[in-house]
């Protein structure tokens, strides 16, 4: 279970940073609108981008949130499914922007990625506050 403190930062209008593996080993990251339950963090991306295509070659995955100096970092395993994917999108740009989303058109294959925590830290603004919660 994801504590309070862990599901309020991965809340909007808090942008988190996705973190996959490369083929060649290197990072590469992306930002993306988040949200957690109190099993997972989602997000949602389309096939044809490149934190998809490394999701389903490795699916480890780091996921960063920082609000007022406060972070967290989860690390786990990606699942993808495109089940979905648009209703997630679109609640997401909702509580994001006040809008439902419109950026693609509708041949684009939206997933969603469901990553469930092997560790969680979190760091908070003042000094000494590292919490290791999993």
């Amino acid at each position: 279970m994801l504590a309070e403190k862990v599901r309020k930062l991965f809340a909007a209008p808090h942008y988190g940073v996705v973190a996959t593996v490369q083929p060649d080993g290197t990072p590469q990251t992306s930002l993306v609108w988040v949200r957690a339950d109190d099993e997972a963090v989602y997000f949602s991306t389309l096939k044809d981008r490149r934190k998809y295509t490394n999701l389903e070659r490795d699916p480890h995955v780091s996921i960063l949130v920082e609000a007022d100096g406060d972070y967290v970092e989860v690390r786990g395993r990606a699942e993808l499914t495109e089940q979905g994917g648009r209703e997630l999108i679109d609640s997401l740009s909702v509580e994001y922007t006040g809008a439902p989303f419109r950026a693609e058109t509708p041949d684009k294959v939206r997933v969603v990625v469901r990553v469930v925590p092997d560790k969680i830290l979190t760091v908070g603004a003042k000094p000494g506050t590292v919490e290791r919660l999993r």
